[in-house]
C-alpha cells in the first residue's frame, strides 16, 4: 500500500491525498506535477526513474475497511537529500534516456 506523502520532496508543497499534482517514481519518491515537468524533466533525483500521477485512495469504504480512513495517509514530511545544483547535474545526465532504458 501507498504511503501517500504529505508534501513535494523538492517545494515542499502541500500533496493532501485527494491531490491530482502529486507524481510518484517507483520507489514513491512524491514530487508535485510542477516540479517534474520544469525542473526534474521527468527524471526522479533519488533514483534516475521517471514519474506517473499517484493514484488517490478512495475516500470512502466501497469494500469493507478499504479506503483512506481505515489506511490514512502518511504524515511523515520528507524532502530530497540531495541540492538542487546536484539535481541539475543529475538530471542533466539522464534525461535523455527513455525512462525503460535507465
Amino acid at each position: 500500500m501507498l504511503e501517500l506523502r504529505p508534501n513535494c520532496e523538492s517545494c515542499d508543497r502541500d500533496l493532501p491525498p485527494s491531490s491530482e499534482e502529486a507524481m510518484i517514481c517507483t520507489y514513491e519518491c512524491t514530487f508535485c506535477r510542477s516540479c517534474v515537468e520544469v525542473l526534474l524533466n521527468n527524471v526522479c533525483p533519488n533514483c534516475g526513474g521517471n514519474f506517473c500521477s499517484r493514484p488517490i485512495r478512495p475516500q470512502s469504504a466501497r469494500r469493507s475497511g478499504v479506503s483512506i480512513e481505515y489506511q490514512p495517509a502518511s504524515k511523515k514530511r520528507v524532502n530530497t537529500p540531495y541540492s538542487q545544483e546536484e539535481i541539475q547535474v543529475f538530471v542533466q545526465q539522464v534525461k535523455g534516456i527513455p525512462p525503460a532504458d535507465r
